[in-house]
C-alpha cells in the first residue's frame, strides 16, 4: 500500500516540486496551501507524514504543529517542518513541539526524499510504543504518554519524552550521540548538536539524582548517554 503524504505549502511552485518528486517516488500525495485545508482533509484521510512549511496563512506552521501534536488522532504522524528561517531559536522551537525534522530552505529534492523515508522508517525503529519502562521509581507509559516519579506526575516535553523513553527502553546500553539524535530528532540532524545537552539537563532537572543520587542518566565523555537500570 502506498504511503500518504500530506504538503502544507503556500508557495504553488515549491508545492508542486515536492508534490511531482514525492509521486515520482511512490508516494500518494495531498497538497494543501494552508493549515486550515490540511486540518480539514484530516478528517477523512490519514497521512503517514505531513511537510509543513512554517510560513503560512490564517494559521502559522508552528501553531498547526502544535494542535497536531496535542490532538491524540494525529501526535503519532511524523511531521517535517519547511521553512526559510534557519536560526537555532526557531528550530528549537519547532523540535520541542514535535516536529520530526527540520529541513531549511532551499533544499535538494534529493535530500528531502531521504528524510522523508528515514521519517517514515523512525515509527518501526523506535522503543516498543505500548510497553511500560520503570526504573527505581520512575516510571514511563508510551500509551497514555504520562511519566512518573514515585507516583507523582512529571511535565515533560514532546521531546524530552521521546528521548527519556529512547534512553529507559535501551536502560544499561551506552547511546552515541549521533543514535539519539538520529532517533528522537530525525535523519540527518543539522542542528546545534548541543539542543541534545540541553535536553538532557531539562530532564535531569525534572526526574531529579535518583539511583541512589548518582543519577538516572549517566554521561559517557566522548560517546553520549546511559540510562542507569
Amino acid at each position: 500500500m502506498k504511503k500518504l503524504v500530506f504538503i502544507v505549502e503556500d508557495d504553488e511552485n515549491i508545492r508542486e516540486i515536492i508534490r511531482c518528486a514525492l509521486a515520482s517516488c511512490g508516494f500518494d500525495v495531498s497538497a494543501f496551501e494552508d493549515a486550515v485545508e490540511m486540518f480539514g482533509a484530516l478528517v477523512k484521510n490519514m497521512p503517514d507524514l505531513i511537510l509543513l512549511d512554517l510560513m503560512l496563512p490564517k494559521m502559522d506552521g508552528l501553531e498547526a504543529l502544535k494542535r497536531l501534536k496535542s490532538d491524540v488522532r494525529y501526535s503519532h504522524i511524523p511531521v517535517l517542518i519547511l521553512t526559510a528561517k534557519s536560526s537555532e531559536t526557531d528550530k528549537v522551537k519547532g523540535l520541542d513541539l514535535g516536529a520530526d525534522d527540520y529541513i531549511t530552505k532551499p533544499f535538494g529534492v534529493l535530500e528531502l526524499m531521504a528524510r522523508v523515508r528515514a521519517a517514515l522508517r523512525r515509527g518501526t525503529d523506535l522503543p516498543n510504543r505500548t510497553a511500560v519502562c520503570s526504573a527505581n521509581g520512575l516510571s514511563l507509559d508510551p500509551v497514555r504518554h504520562e511519566v512518573k516519579l514515585d507516583g507523582k506526575p512529571v511535565n515533560l516535553t514532546l521531546k524530552e519524552f521521546e528521548l527519556l523513553h529512547l534512553l529507559m527502553a535501551n536502560a544499561g546500553r551506552v547511546l552515541t550521540r549521533n543514535e539519539i539524535l538520529d532517533s528522537v530528532w530525525g535523519y540527518g540532524y543539522t542542528g546545534e548538536t548541543r539542543t541534545l545537552d540541553m535536553h538532557i539537563r531539562s530532564l535531569r532537572r525534572k526526574i531529579g539524582d535518583g539511583v541512589e543520587n548518582g543519577g538516572f542518566i549517566t554521561t559517557v565523555r566522548g560517546v553520549g548517554y546511559k540510562f542507569n537500570q
